[in-house]
């Protein structure tokens, strides 16, 4: 698939070079820079993510109280999306909706369908080799001091809505605590800088992942008016592969960009 036309799933840009890279050596995702490592063991073992096949949870749009359940092949970029109103997925191929166009209430199907699967598990998803992790100076924010590391994604590549992330670190625990980026999804010149706020962090099989993220609008280095919250639950990370039916399109399904 080539990716400087479509948006591949953050979890497919996670293994594309795992296979090839087994009969080479140690998998390249663990060389990481000594800072982004800090962070990275300060969320668990983060080397399950790493081994990982697949990726399910469940998470609702506080906003509307419309839930989603999310499952994913993260070793074949492969998603499949139970909402509310609609399903959605990507089989490998090409990403799909049902029962029709108009169930989707965004712009796009292929922004969305992972847009909080690539929230939610970062930090892990930046360990993807095409990501190159920076240190950058301490960011003041809401009046806070933050450690903070740039993620850019190689070629302006797109990981996510964005090819870059700035990961602003709790000095007192060492966790996440925001994430700033731009979408560059539509438009790779976009500078409108929003914010993502980490909390409530829940184990999950060695791993701890946020229960709550919000989303806020930025203002003199400052988050502003909240965008969206969402919550997630029954996070499951695993070493099996799921279902491959589970993500074929539907028949009900059509095409969606």
């Amino acid at each position: 698939m080539n990716l400087s036309k479509f948006l591949l799933p953050a979890f497919l840009l996670l293994t594309l070079f795992s296979c090839e890279e087994k009969n080479q050596g140690p998998d390249p995702r663990l060389q990481q820079p000594e800072q982004f490592k800090k962070l990275l063991e300060a969320h668990g073992n983060w080397v399950e993510w790493v081994d990982a096949k697949s990726l399910s949870f469940a998470m609702v749009h506080e906003t509307t109280l419309e839930w989603e359940n999310h499952y994913l092949d993260l070793r074949e970029g492969k998603v499949r999306i139970d909402a509310d109103l609609f399903q959605a997925g990507n089989d490998g191929e090409q990403v799909w909706i049902s029962p029709n166009r108009q169930a989707f209430p965004g712009n796009s199907v292929r922004f969305y369908h992972n847009l909080y699967s690539t929230f939610l598990s970062i930090p892990y998803t930046l360990t993807d080799t095409l990501v190159t992790i920076t240190p950058l100076d301490n960011r003041v924010f809401n009046g806070i001091s933050y450690p903070a590391l740039e993620a850019k994604v190689k070629d302006e590549k797109l990981l996510g809505p964005s090819n870059r992330y700035e990961l602003l670190i709790d000095p007192s625990t060492g966790l996440l605590a925001w994430v700033l980026f731009a979408v560059t999804f539509y438009d790779k010149g976009n500078q409108v800088q929003e914010a993502l706020k980490y909390e409530d962090y829940r184990d999950a099989g060695g791993l701890i992942f946020p229960r709550v993220i919000t989303g806020y609008l930025i203002e003199n280095d400052s988050s502003t008016r909240i965008r969206y919250q969402t919550s997630f639950s029954d996070i499951f990370l695993v070493q099996d592969e799921l279902d491959q039916d589970l993500f074929e399109m539907p028949k009900t399904a059509v095409k969606s960009n």
